[in-house]
């Protein structure tokens, strides 16, 4: 999962990048709201988090010019302005949610996942699952079979990508463009090292392989052979 953190606070900035990277999302981050805007139209995000007192364009009039130009990528405000009045007026700009700073991390990581599910698809389950591959989005919880299968954030996100996309083939570029950073060098071979490690934990020792490769075209995870 991706996200854009706008924020031109960047103490801020960097302690909600390294709990969501520790969580497994992949974060890119603006420190003016017109920085923000190019950046939510040139690449998919699976939420945007705004603060509103901005440089160059306040997050209230971001918001509306995002919804303006029909990016109807989530938005959760991250502000300091708690005032109910600031709370509705970010909502009735388009923001799907809004969070008073100072904050709990792990409830801005609950608004965000809700917020994912919710636009994923409506009634997203709270586990995904393949064959006898399962995980729990909640527990953060791998198993194949009976076996638990300990995954480091970077993977489980990869993982959780692949699954959300199942008998569908991802290229490089959508992967990254999920799951790394905005500005990830595409020349690099980190995809597809991150996937040998991947599918040695998921498919070692198991007769039906599920993570295949797919010559010229990425990534499929599927039950029958590639």
């Amino acid at each position: 999962m991706r996200l854009l953190l706008v924020e031109d606070d960047e103490k801020i900035a960097r302690f909600v990048e390294t709990g969501l990277k520790s969580s497994g999302f992949a974060v890119d981050i603006a420190n003016t709201g017109t920085k923000g805007f190019d950046m939510a139209c040139d690449a998919p995000y699976d939420t945007l988090i705004i603060d509103i007192m901005l440089p160059e364009l306040d997050g209230f009039s971001l918001i509306q010019k995002l919804r303006a130009h029909k990016i109807n990528t989530p938005i959760i405000v991250l502000s300091a302005r708690g005032r109910v009045d600031d709370r509705i007026k970010g909502l009735e700009a388009g923001a799907d949610d809004y969070l008073t700073k100072p904050f709990s991390f792990s409830e801005l990581l609950a608004r965000i996942q809700a917020l994912i599910r919710r636009a994923g698809n409506l009634t997203e389950p709270i586990s995904l699952s393949h064959g006898d591959l399962s995980v729990d989005l909640v527990k953060r919880q791998v198993k194949r079979g009976e076996k638990t299968i300990d995954l480091q954030p970077l993977e489980f996100s990869l993982l959780e990508y692949l699954l959300r996309n199942k008998e569908r083939v991802v290229s490089k570029t959508m992967i990254m463009e999920h799951v790394w950073n905005y500005n990830f060098d595409p020349m690099t071979n980190v995809v597809e090292a991150r996937i040998c490690r991947l599918r040695d934990k998921i498919d070692k020792d198991h007769g039906t392989k599920l993570i295949h490769t797919v010559r010229g075209a990425g990534y499929v995870l599927k039950t029958n052979g590639a």
